[in-house]
């Protein structure tokens, strides 16, 4: 009995031998390739995480410097965070904050330099709108109304539309053209949430200029 088990096991292991001998190399470099991948999306992770710990810490000094209101060392930090994390979200909300805290001091071309970039480089459309949106304030204040109004011609996802045409209506205000504001106004307020408070503001705007809001809520209700 123990014989013929041991014929049994022999044969076992010849077939085992065979296949190996045929497939080994290929399941070989299928287990290779396979825990290859793991390691480099495990590698890939922990890189991601090191970077965004790493732009983490930039991003607080920005803020600190924002906090403390110095410029230059704002500039520095916002520069090492472009150079070395600028793909992050943290880079898109550090330049937002610098432009923010770069016009308030005074340094409109700062503020505008890292505007620009938020605009052109940032990874998200939406950090990319409110950047816009800011350059566009920093247009009107320097009345380069041609430049205000091509800086809104760029696509924008579909929540901001609204506010473009409100910052669409307030660059023809300030070349003092009103019918085209409140066209742009009225454009604004439709495409607003009544439960965005923004929306207020537009209605001061338009109230400023003349038109009731009733008559755009039933004109909303009939288009309806």
């Amino acid at each position: 009995m123990a014989k013929h088990l041991d014929l049994e096991e022999q044969e076992q292991l010849d077939q085992i031998k065979h296949f190996w001998a045929q497939y080994g190399n290929l399941i070989t470099w299928v287990l290779i390739a396979v825990f290859g991948s793991m390691a480099a999306w495990n590698g890939w992770n922990y890189w991601q995480r090191s970077q965004a710990t790493k732009a983490a810490a930039l991003y607080d000094e920005i803020e600190r410097a924002a906090v403390a209101s110095d410029a230059d060392r704002m500039e520095r930090a916002l520069s090492d965070m472009k150079n070395k994390f600028g793909g992050t979200t943290f880079a898109a909300q550090g330049g937002l904050l610098a432009g923010k805290t770069l016009f308030e001091a005074g340094k409109a071309d700062g503020a505008r330099a890292a505007l620009t970039w938020v605009a052109e480089k940032a990874s998200d459309d939406a950090y990319q709108a409110v950047a816009r949106l800011r350059l566009v304030g920093l247009d009107i204040e320097a009345q380069a109304f041609d430049q205000a109004l091509k800086t809104l011609e760029a696509p924008v996802p579909k929540s901001f539309e609204p506010l473009v045409a409100d910052r669409r209506g307030d660059v023809f205000m300030a070349q003092g053209k009103t019918e085209e504001a409140k066209a742009q106004y009225q454009v604004a307020w439709r495409g607003l949430s009544d439960r965005v408070e923004y929306r207020r503001l537009v209605e001061v705007k338009l109230a400023s200029l003349g038109v009731p809001v009733s008559s755009l809520a039933n004109t909303a209700e009939v288009a309806r």
